[in-house]
């Protein structure tokens, strides 16, 4: 969220922001509540004081002079309470209203109303010619018996698979290829938590936004005294509000950053948004598994748009290395999502989509993770700031498999493996099932 002052002084500008990320909420309603909230804050206030003052004169008092103050005391009271039971209701709409509230885009950002206004900025490698048909990872993976979709959706409904064989080893290769890599680079590996509390996903910008696909789960089990939990939990689709998370509530020394972590986890999405898009193969399903890379860096622009093209480029570097085609696109307005100012997605070349497919993302959210999830730092003269907060996807699987199997399939229906992914899965090639 961005800073309530800010807001104040730069109306302007972040009504701007609500309008170009297509977001429904009025600001001058929002600015309007937030007068009247403290309004109340200060009637409270000085209703509490007109209060300790009496505690503090009436044994000076006798009489009808302190009846009479007694029943003015009274009056005080009744007020207060008409005062706090108003507040209340006035801080539950604000608190919602303001949760709303956009960061504000770069400059450079381009304006668009949906996906269709991102803006390719680069592209790499060579698309693929074959002198054949080529096929889909669907018929190559089925072919080679390292995918059943039919079993799949039999057993986990509407989007469920397995991979099997080779296909599970290749899986866990490429997570296991990124992590290795990423690491090397100087993050520190976590396997976070895919079981997550409300604030985690409230901190990281999922809730409210995009609450429709995160699975809720509606048996939460037992606390340590052997009662029901009653306390909301999800299931995440990332392990970047895990990652931030941990971080919550704290206050770091500026001398201990930036902090680079990354999370290897399951996630699962509901994908309630997608309804008809991509029902069949392995680019849209509910559970998948994801090397993630966040950075906490000093609250300073320049300083987080050299992290985010930084931390971009280890993602190209994944795909140089598998020997994937690929092209980074700069994304617009109202296809960004309400808290980032800057992001890019790299999407890969996959031949049966006779186009390119999103496989990973990067952002800069600058502070507007961090005052919701309440992460400082202590800088050198003593201030505490909020740190800026980035993350970006390392890679996803298997959705990055219909790219591998697809780029790297033969005449005979075999498929090559990437020379970095062999020492992991131990195999060069799969070949057809005799």
């Amino acid at each position: 969220m961005l800073d309530i002052d800010y807001i104040q002084k730069n109306a302007d500008a972040v009504r701007k922001a609500i309008e170009q990320k297509d977001i429904t909420l009025d600001l001058d309603d929002f600015l309007s509540l937030d007068k009247r909230r403290r309004d109340l804050i200060r009637n409270a206030d000085d209703l509490r004081r007109k209060q300790n003052t009496f505690n503090n004169e009436i044994v000076k008092l006798q009489g009808e002079e302190k009846q009479n103050a007694i029943n003015d005391m009274k009056a005080v009271a009744e007020d207060l309470k008409k005062t706090r039971s108003e507040l209340k209701d006035v801080i539950n709409r604000w608190e919602k209203m303001y949760a709303l509230i956009p960061n504000i885009p770069s400059n450079d950002t381009p304006v668009g109303s949906s996906d269709a206004g991102n803006i390719e900025i680069a592209k790499h490698g060579q698309i693929p010619h074959f002198d054949f048909e080529a096929k889909s990872h669907i018929e190559l993976a089925e072919n080679l018996d390292i995918l059943d979709l039919e079993r799949g959706v039999q057993t986990s409904g509407f989007r469920g698979y397995y991979l099997k064989g080779k296909g599970a080893l290749l899986h866990l290769a490429v997570l296991n290829y990124a992590l290795q890599k990423i690491v090397e680079n100087g993050f520190t590996p976590m396997i976070t938590p895919t079981i997550v509390k409300e604030f985690a996903l409230f901190g990281s910008g999922h809730f409210p936004f995009g609450q429709d696909d995160i699975y809720e789960l509606s048996n939460t089990g037992k606390n340590e005294q052997g009662g029901q939990i009653e306390e909301p939990l999800y299931l995440s689709g990332t392990s970047e509000p895990a990652l931030l998370a941990y971080f919550a509530n704290s206050v770091i020394d500026e001398k201990d950053l930036p902090i680079k972590v990354c999370g290897y986890s399951q996630c699962y999405r509901n994908e309630v948004g997608s309804y008809g898009k991509d029902t069949k193969g392995l680019y849209r399903i509910h559970e998948f598994s994801k090397v993630e890379q966040v950075v906490l860096c000093r609250a300073d622009e320049k300083e987080s748009d050299r992290w985010l093209l930084k931390m971009r480029g280890y993602a190209q570097e994944v795909l140089e290395d598998l020997g994937l085609p690929y092209r980074v696109v700069q994304v617009c307005t109202a296809d960004m999502g309400a808290g980032k100012r800057k992001m890019f997605d790299l999407e890969t070349w996959m031949p049966s989509r006779k186009g390119y497919g999103e496989t990973h993302s990067d952002s800069d959210l600058t502070d507007w993770q961090t005052r919701r999830l309440n992460i400082k730092y202590k800088s050198k003269n003593g201030a505490k700031k909020y740190a800026f907060a980035l993350n970006n996807t390392v890679i996803a699987s298997p959705r990055i498999l219909i790219a591998i199997l697809e780029n790297n399939q033969l005449k005979d229906g075999s498929v090559k493996i990437p020379k970095p992914l062999i020492k992991f899965c131990g195999f060069e090639i799969i070949s057809p099932q005799k």
